[in-house]
């Protein structure tokens, strides 16, 4: 089990954490499994998308703020931070990625993401390998 740690900047963000993750099975050794990376935090969340044009991630965190706005009159969690917490939901605190020949097992336009909700914050992420 690793751990590394993820500075957020913004309300809502996503940080491509995909070298982070493979220094870890490179540094762990591992040519083959299954690596799980997972957030502990409630208003943030991981998520594999593409990573080579940079409005996929805007465009993403645009239609999340649509489905849940910041702001909305009947939300009831006195934090004020219902939408951070939807986010997640819908993002998940986990993904899992295959690990083949030492590499993550990854499409060539794929990325793994730290998905900031209710930022800017110091958050955590932990990364387990499975050795198969």
């Amino acid at each position: 089990m690793r751990r590394f740690t993820v500075e957020t900047s913004k309300r809502d963000e996503m940080i491509d954490i995909t070298d982070t993750i493979q220094d870890i099975v490179t540094q762990s050794g591992t040519k083959g499994g299954l690596v799980i990376v997972q957030s502990l935090h409630t208003t943030a969340g991981i998520t594999v998308n593409e990573n080579a044009d940079p409005d996929v991630k805007t465009d993403f965190l645009r239609r999340l703020d649509e489905l849940y706005p910041w702001n909305h009159t009947l939300d009831l969690h006195r934090e004020g931070n219902t939408a951070a917490h939807l986010k997640t939901s819908t993002v998940g605190h986990s993904q899992s990625v295959i690990v083949i020949n030492g590499k993550l097992m990854l499409g060539t336009w794929q990325g793994v993401y730290f998905c900031e909700f209710d930022g800017p914050r110091h958050r955590e992420v932990y990364v387990s390998i499975l050795k198969g």
